[in-house]
């Protein structure tokens, strides 16, 4: 029986309301918008990108989501069992508690160790709470706590004030204190975040787990929040856990996760006073070829992740035990803004690790797990291949199909939440578009972190560290950061532009305008290089359209077909509406003849439908929809000399 908490916060349902008014007039807009050919072979660019990714990414999620299920309704519930019937045998000899408080209002550091109190009462295990604490206000509010609860015989209290330089001299210092009291075999700690409050059951249903397994290392629970904000913030926060829940439970299958959460884990004593454990926790750091050394600020979850599953440890994820964080952003009034503080502190301290523990191998942790943490280094940029790909269709193809795009989105994230939903217990309407701005957003500030994760910032505490003490290297790195973040983004860019093909690449023909080689259309229409180059790249047998307007050519166009390997347009095509003319000179009209093989006449009309042949010594060609018209006296330099007139004139005006 799950101990969830009646309290945790959720939007109102005026919220709810709203929101599925938007829903609807927003999916009703996007159906009346759809391009009715969305589906023709035109549009196999943007599905072939955003469907074939889509694909992979969901059937990676799907297999996250059934391991899932899997561990809830097979595996965890034959542990459970297990670890309810050790009973008394469950209990250990000794419980030391570390909690870290850091400026967080009396009112909630009372329920906090109220609860805490309360819990490590009932379990009458004899239990040294270390309070780390910043404020000698906080003393009065745990003593106040310790009387209203009449001072239990089993708990021994302990204040540590703390540096005020971060979380992780403050931990390090406690257990420091806790091996030097020599902790009995069997003793397990629990660590816990002075925001944090412990549910009715949550050590006796957590803790007994170490005693049925004896190569567990460490543990976690599920977590709920009580949040202090609007519906959206509310709404934010659970999703996020319902997220959690999903992919703890498919890592558990492994024995194994990927972050020991600061809110609520618990440790072997004896694995947790490791010199080296400590030490990892206080001094964690990496060496960068362009960073240097630096500290790790915060992440120190991840520090004691990391050394576990270096050292072979399993870990496991307790879903049917909840406790309640007090959850407040930065700023209240700037939701964008302090969101995305949090996960970009969040994003570091995952990519400062991750690359470390992929390094490890598969061996020491499995190959689920492993590719579990490439994964994450990929995601961040299989994300962004969706919406890039919707834009750059958008703008280069057809701005409706910005519609297909939503539709995709409100679609897959509606079944996504759907899911997260029957797994996590209930629903939101506001978790369709948060997750999609979870997912976007996130991948768009992991890719930000993972060029700059040197530069760390805690909010709450106001420090900041990762950066050199010099002015000029801090700049110099930071520009550094912004050109391969471009660059890598430019290189994701440039690939998708190709595999889309809403922007070819040159042919030869751009080519040649670009570099020079003959007038543009908007000009004197007089190029024959730009003719015979299109007739050359086009489809064997194909044919050349040709927009409406004049154009000159001359006997030049005879040596530039000639010239080519073996020209291959079949057919030159004139506009279906409008005029298109052909200004030839005699020279060129000797090679052209009407359907009956006569030469055309001085002014005609190619009729139809077989039109007029333009006769080579190894090609021939039939020109449809065009006036042809001979220039008699008109050599190719006099038109040559006449489109530079026409250049002049031009410059002139």
């Amino acid at each position: 029986m799950s101990n969830r908490p009646d309290d945790r916060s959720v939007a109102s349902k005026a919220t709810e309301v709203a929101t599925f008014i938007l829903g609807i007039a927003l999916l009703i807009v996007v159906i009346d918008g759809l391009p009715l050919d969305v589906f023709s072979p035109e549009s196999k660019s943007f599905f072939f990108a955003v469907g074939a990714v889509g694909i992979w990414r969901y059937s990676w999620w799907l297999i996250q989501a059934l391991r899932s299920v899997w561990y809830n309704r097979r595996i965890f519930p034959r542990l459970r069992a297990e670890a309810d019937a050790a009973g008394e045998q469950a209990l250990p000899p000794e419980l030391y508690v570390l909690c870290t408080s850091f400026r967080i209002e009396p009112e909630v550091s009372f329920q906090v160790y109220d609860a805490l109190v309360r819990e490590v009462a009932d379990y009458g295990v004899p239990t040294t709470i270390f309070a780390s604490l910043s404020d000698r206000t906080d003393v009065d509010v745990i003593t106040h706590v310790m009387e209203d609860n009449g001072w239990p015989e089993n708990i021994e209290l302990r204040y540590m004030f703390q540096k005020g330089d971060g979380k992780r001299s403050a931990m390090a210092e406690v257990l420091r204190a806790i091996s030097r009291r020599m902790p009995a075999p069997g003793a397990l700690l629990v660590s816990m975040d002075g925001d944090i409050r412990l549910e009715p059951g949550t050590l006796s249903r957590s803790l007994s787990f170490f005693s049925v397994q004896e190569d567990l290392g460490a543990l976690t629970t599920n977590n709920s929040a009580i949040v202090t904000g609007g519906d959206a913030t509310k709404e934010w926060y659970d999703i996020r856990y319902a997220q959690r829940h999903l992919v703890m439970s498919s890592m558990s299958v492994s024995r194994r996760l990927l972050v020991l959460t600061g809110r609520y884990s618990a440790f072997r004593a004896d694995l947790a006073t490791q010199p080296d454990f400590i030490e990892l926790v206080e001094n964690d750091h990496v060496d960068h070829w362009r960073f240097g050394t630096f500290k790790f600020l915060s992440g120190d979850d991840k520090s004691t992740w990391y050394w576990l599953l270096k050292n072979g440890w399993r870990m496991l994820y307790i879903p049917d035990v909840h406790v309640s964080g007090f959850e407040e952003l930065p700023d209240r009034k700037r939701f964008f803004k302090s969101t995305t503080d949090l996960m970009r502190r969040w994003y570091g301290n995952m990519l400062r690790t991750s690359n470390r523990a992929i390094a490890l191998g598969p061996r020491p942790m499995g190959l689920f797990t492993w590719w579990s943490l490439v994964d994450q280094r990929l995601s961040m940029w299989t994300t962004l291949i969706g919406p890039t790909v919707a834009i750059l269709v958008t703008l280069f193809i057809r701005p409706s199909f910005i519609f297909a795009y939503a539709l995709w989105i409100l679609f897959t994230r509606g079944i996504v939440t759907l899911i997260l939903a029957w797994q996590h217990g209930r629903y939101s309407l506001l978790w369709v578009p948060l997750i999609y701005y979870n997912q976007v957003w996130g991948a768009l500030l992991k890719t930000y972190v993972s060029f700059r994760f040197n530069r760390q910032k805690w909010s709450r505490q106001g420090i900041s560290a990762g950066e050199p003490n010099d002015p000029v290297a801090v700049t110099r790195q930071r520009r550094m950061g912004h050109v391969l973040h471009g660059f890598a983004y430019g290189v994701l860019l440039y690939v998708l532009i190709i595999a889309t093909g809403v922007l070819q690449p040159p042919d030869r023909t751009s080519l040649s305008i670009l570099t020079g080689g003959g007038s543009t259309e908007a000009q004197s229409r007089v190029d024959d290089r730009w003719l015979s180059l299109a007739i050359a790249d086009a489809p064997e047998g194909g044919s050349v359209q040709l927009p409406a307007g004049d154009f000159h050519l001359d006997d030049d166009l005879l040596d530039a077909l000639e010239g080519l390997d073996r020209p291959r347009a079949g057919h030159l095509l004139g506009a279906a509406e409008e005029t298109t003319r052909l200004i030839v000179t005699p020279e060129l009209a000797r090679h052209l003849s009407d359907p009956s093989g006569r030469p055309i006449a001085e002014t005609a009309a190619c009729p139809q439908p077989d039109g007029c042949t333009l006769e080579l010594e190894h090609h021939s060609m039939r020109f449809k929809d065009l006036q042809i018209r001979v220039e008699a006296g008109r050599s190719g330099d006099a038109v040559a000399s006449a489109q530079q007139q026409i250049k002049e004139n031009a410059k002139d005006v």
